[in-house]
């Protein structure tokens, strides 16, 4: 379809600039004109081919124009202005090959046409996201990191790539051991105690663990001996044996089942829960300390600030620049270590005590989602999603037979906050010092930045603004400044408030539909409020801008599909030849009633250029997605899911679909409500957002 006229059209640029010029050139970048009425493609590569020929542009324009043809989908080219090629699609053509696209029944074909139009590259793509520390409940801070990797595992799996999603587990880290110090020395507690607290269904667990978690921090300040439990408790953690370790195993483990629960709310799955217990038992460390070494990556200091502490030089590769622009680094997924380099051109990989920094760990990590650390872990099953789907974490013991070939990734996308950007350098650094100059280029940081509160929505949760707040705006949550707010309390806000619409508007009857739709609203209206904006924006995020009904929101998105199928719905009950309900019999009646000829007649003139424009729109759904995919960005597929949202509105009050008399251009119109409805429909799903049956 679109995307395949697309590819057609820049290898046949390519192949007359040869032919015509003897010039070999890459597939050229497209554009796009400004209106319809001066084509749907746009190449302007003959100025850059004027330098090199010492002709004008226009000249040679003219003498490609007259080869480029015939090209599947293209109708007609023409030049313009001092050397523009504009080319004109066959819009007949594509609107039939979009609309049996769009509404095959079979799914499997449908992912076949999708693999053909995007031609994937071999390989698994390895996407890790989210990374909560398992020491107490989600916090609101998460579900930008959750919901931006979730979302671009989607995009990659549309494109046909094999999509392997990761959640890195730090249940070996400070955070649960000082969950683990509350329990024993605060509450005097056991194992076998806090097993049975985190089966208790009537204690909520994770928030139990959120409680605890601020009284020790809040007690370490005031007492010195409970502070040093933290270093011995972190050791038997480390080791893994003992009471303590037991106890770090049964919070991590119950933690993390509810972390589950949590994402799930929004449609969030993962495919292996990589425990950084298993790093650290199964000696990964150790493997890539090894191979460091034997390459030279690694150096030992006897002398000066780092003296006997093993460092990496950086800046051969660019990375000393940054060395102190993120002196403090931090996230939830346990990276929360002091930058401690002592000069700008070195890292500290183990510190002079004969521990290893966090980045040190990363290393072994990514060495194996690579597959070159020559290791790799047990796994075991952990979790059944709905559906039958499994959920595996690693393991000590061997993998059983049916565990997939989980890592030996072609591409690695970590999903963490901007302030991580230095350890992540950091990391590829090393890569290129072992000589993996092709991993390194394949490892992406997928960085975002943080969200805040409106001050009407941080009120609805029980946070009072202070005067700084006030003067801002918003309030900025940090969980070090006691700002934190659980992110089920906020889900739980969110669908509360949808649920007061939906019964207010009166969308559905009976309590359980209504708040089936309730929740489907509500979580429309958080992941679509946090992938609108591009990841590198900071946002402020408020409940009543999240759940209007118009404009650019997640419900407005889903009322057009509600929309588009009510039209749908009514014309296959009542006109589509005594079909009923019946969407195969509303297809086979549009296909009769509107072959390529028939569709072509419609698409002329002033009133078939606003056809042509949604139509348009709806044909750029897979181009979108790639484009989505190269920049990293599942803003750039949020936007248009708009436009296309906003363009079938437009449609929906300008034409009477349901009332036109004549039977061949209603058959059009419903054409083009389906290509929408449908297009809509996949947009949002990539989104991993729902839709309502009402509204």
């Amino acid at each position: 379809m679109y995307l395949d006229i697309l590819e057609k059209v820049r290898l046949r640029f390519v192949d007359v600039v040869e032919e015509l010029f003897g010039i070999h050139l890459e597939p050229p970048g497209l554009g796009f004109p400004p209106n319809v009425d001066l084509g749907e493609i746009s190449i302007t590569n003959c100025f850059e081919l004027a330098k090199q020929l010492r002709q004008p542009p226009r000249k040679i324009a003219e003498s490609v124009a007259a080869r480029m043809l015939p090209i599947e989908g293209v109708e007609r080219l023409s030049v313009a202005g001092a050397g523009y090629l504009n080319l004109y699609l066959d819009r007949a053509g594509l609107a039939a090959s979009l609309f049996e696209a769009r509404v095959a029944a079979d799914q499997a074909e449908q992912d076949r046409a999708v693999r053909r139009e995007f031609r994937p590259e071999a390989g698994k793509v390895l996407v890790e996201h989210t990374s909560i520390n398992p020491n107490k409940a989600a916090h609101v801070g998460h579900l930008r990191n959750a919901v931006l990797g979730d979302t671009f595992a989607r995009l990659l799996r549309f494109t046909g790539r094999e999509v392997e999603v990761q959640n890195y587990i730090d249940n070996t880290g400070v955070q649960v051991a000082d969950v683990a110090v509350g329990f024993v020395y605060l509450e005097k507690k056991s194992a076998v105690d806090v097993r049975a607290l985190a089966e208790d269904p009537l204690v909520r667990f994770d928030y139990y663990c959120w409680d605890l978690y601020a009284r020790v921090t809040q007690t370490y300040q005031q007492d010195y001996r409970l502070a040093s439990r933290r270093a011995d408790t972190l050791k038997a953690i480390e080791e893994g044996h003992g009471e303590l370790a037991t106890m770090a195993e049964v919070i991590s483990t119950a933690i993390v089942r509810l972390h589950l629960e949590t994402v799930q709310r929004l449609g969030i799955r993962y495919d292996l829960l990589v425990q950084e217990s298993e790093i650290l038992r199964l000696h990964f460390w150790k493997y890539a300390f090894a191979l460091l070494q034997e390459r030279g990556a690694l150096r030992f200091e006897d002398s000066g600030k780092n003296k006997g502490c093993w460092v990496m030089s950086l800046a051969s590769e660019g990375d000393a620049a940054d060395a102190h622009e993120h002196e403090n680094p931090s996230s939830e997924s346990g990276a929360a270590e002091t930058q401690e380099d002592d000069e700008q051109d070195v890292k500290i990989i183990v510190r002079s005590n004969g521990t290893v920094t966090y980045v040190g760990k990363d290393i072994a990590y990514h060495l194996w989602k690579f597959g070159l650390l020559g290791r790799d872990f047990g796994y075991e099953p952990f979790y059944e999603y709905s559906g039958g789907q499994r959920l595996w974490r690693t393991s000590t013991a061997p993998a059983p037979s049916d565990a997939p070939a989980f890592g030996r990734a072609s591409a690695a996308y970590v999903v963490i906050d901007s302030r991580q950007s230095y350890l992540q350098r950091v990391v590829a650094a090393a890569f290129r010092e072992l000589g993996y100059h092709d991993q390194a280029a394949h490892m992406h940081h997928f960085a975002y930045e943080f969200w805040n509160l409106s001050l009407d929505a941080a009120a609805s949760l029980g946070i009072e603004p202070g005067p700084e707040d006030r003067q801002r705006g918003y309030v900025e949550i940090s969980g070090r400044r006691g700002l934190g707010v659980k992110a089920d309390d906020l889900i739980d806000a969110v669908i509360a408030k949808a649920l007061a619409e939906v019964q207010e508007r009166q969308m559905t009857s009976g309590a359980e539909e209504q708040q089936a739709c309730a929740r489907m609203i509500g979580v429309a209206a958080l992941r679509y409020f946090l992938l609108k904006f591009t990841r590198r924006s900071t946002i402020t995020f408020d409940f009543k801008d999240a759940l209007a009904f118009e404009g650019e929101t997640g419900p407005y998105l889903q009322y057009s599909v509600v929309r588009a199928r009510n039209i749908l719905r009514k014309f296959e009950t009542d006109m589509c030849a005594g079909a009923g309900e019946n969407p195969a019999a509303l297809t086979e009646y549009l296909r009769a009633q509107m072959p390529v000829a028939a569709l072509g007649q419609f698409l002329g003139g002033s009133e078939g250029k606003d056809f042509w424009e949604l139509l348009l729109l709806a044909a750029q759904l897979e181009m979108t997605v790639q484009q989505a995919v190269t920049s990293e960005e599942p803003a750039v597929l949020a936007k248009c899911a708009f436009r296309l949202a906003q363009a079938f509105n437009n449609f929906y009050h300008r034409y009477r679909v349901l009332v036109e008399p004549e039977p061949k251009r209603r058959a059009f119109l419903l054409v083009l409500v389906t290509l929408a409805s449908e297009t809509l429909r996949r947009a949002l799903a990539l989104l991993g957002i729902e839709v309502p049956e009402r509204m």
